[in-house]
């Protein structure tokens, strides 16, 4: 497949990411829809008083480094060419699970 297949399978990441987050009123990212990346996904969840929740229980799901940049705070998902389609899947299922029940 090479680079061009490599692509198709990094939008189609991101593009279920970003598709659960911009149609959550629980999840929102700050960055317009065009400057978007592929690679890293900002996000913030609507209470930050969850942040930290949020973090525990995405560690001990198996969801590490989540937290977002120092300056920018919020969420951050590193969807690199290495993780699997079924991991951004798996987040997506963990994100609606913690939204179902702190939303």
């Amino acid at each position: 497949g090479g680079v061009e297949a490599m692509a198709k399978i990094n939008q189609r990441k991101a593009d279920k990411l970003y598709g659960m987050i911009d149609g959550s009123g629980f999840y929102a990212n700050p960055v317009e829809p065009i400057y978007r990346s592929w690679m890293n996904v900002p996000f913030t969840l609507g209470d930050a008083s969850l942040d930290s929740e949020f973090l525990k229980q995405a560690d001990s799901n198996g969801f590490l480094n989540l937290k977002g940049h120092r300056s920018v705070g919020g969420m951050r998902a590193s969807i690199y060419n290495a993780v699997p389609e079924s991991s951004v899947d798996a987040l997506i299922g963990f994100m609606k699970d913690f939204e179902q029940n702190h939303g």
